[in-house]
């Protein structure tokens, strides 16, 4: 079996993911390295065909083409594709984007076969390794990617351990997986990245960044501006994941600096900042807590990670 699977999952954007199955095709040692690469439509309403055609042109190539009959969602949406790939490690990236390094795939395997000479965890073995991003069109490192909150600290680093990761450009152990469970697909928008690194950390691996693998990112550097419905699940799902995972006063932190997080991006919406806080107040009776071992409470100390926000 070949080491590696690649799963994208497409919402309405055939030509980006066009070129993305191009940039894949291209990169060194595609071919050998690759078991398979699926293509997860998520019940898009455009016309597909361009894409299909050039699968069926490269018949030789592990190209699967799955169609979803309902739009499933980030996690629930991985978790689909997911089952229909078989290598050791996945690789997850979004369908704006590209890779820009050809050896992309060779320095998946180094990173997480060569430990990092930070060598504080020797015996975490890496689950996810996190990509660097940059947008695609100015070449900028993408902030909001960046796998810690420390930007200005971290950035520069080559190489370090963390606490999570970019959802659009990571790989993943299926061992990691198979041991920790599938990503939260209570959670359809936001914050699920953190919901499967807490319990990944729990399982005794570790989640590194490496700046060798080179996401380049088809998003404005303004951003997309969520809704402010999306904005409401990005709280309400973080604060299930501080309940669930973290000690109780994270839980009430990440609930009040999140509930001011969405006024100053959604401006007065008093009907959805209700509807969030609702949604908030009955997390303790509806979720049921699984705290953290000590052992991952140290590891995120050490990796200075932000858990009251």
């Amino acid at each position: 079996m070949k080491p590696l699977s690649f799963i994208i999952i497409t919402y309405n954007r055939p030509e980006d993911t066009l070129e993305l199955l191009k940039n894949v095709r291209e990169l060194d040692k595609a071919e050998d390295l690759l078991q398979e690469v699926i293509i997860l439509n998520n019940n898009s309403s455009v016309d597909y065909s361009a894409v299909k055609n050039y699968i069926s042109s490269q018949a030789l190539f592990p190209f699967q083409f799955i169609d979803s009959k309902e739009n499933l969602g980030v996690a629930k949406g991985r978790n689909y594709a997911i089952q229909f790939s078989t290598a050791p490690i996945l690789i997850l990236l979004d369908d704006d984007a590209v890779l820009q390094n050809k050896d992309a795939l060779v320095q998946v395997i180094n990173a997480f076969e060569n430990p990092l000479t930070d060598n504080r965890f020797p015996n975490r073995k890496p689950a996810i390794v996190s990509f660097k991003v940059l947008y695609y069109d100015t070449l900028q490192m993408q902030v909001n990617a960046f796998p810690h909150k420390q930007f200005e600290k971290y950035k520069n680093k080559q190489s370090f351990y963390t606490y999570y990761y970019a959802g659009g450009a990571h790989a993943i152990r299926r061992e990691a997986l198979n041991e920790a469970g599938n990503y939260p697909e209570d959670f359809f928008y936001g914050m699920e990245e953190y919901d499967l690194s807490y319990r990944i950390l729990n399982k005794g691996y570790s989640i590194i960044y490496s700046d060798k693998i080179v996401m380049l990112h088809k998003e404005s550097p303004l951003g997309r501006k969520p809704t402010h419905e999306k904005l409401k699940m990005m709280w309400v799902n973080k604060g299930t994941v501080a309940w669930r995972y973290l000690p109780k006063l994270y839980f009430y932190t990440t609930a009040i600096m999140w509930s001011f997080e969405f006024i100053r991006k959604a401006g007065v919406d008093l009907k959805t900042w209700v509807k969030g806080w609702k949604e908030i107040i009955i997390i303790p009776h509806n979720i049921k807590r699984s705290p953290v071992k000590k052992e991952t409470l140290y590891y995120l100390k050490e990796t200075e990670a932000r858990v009251w926000y």
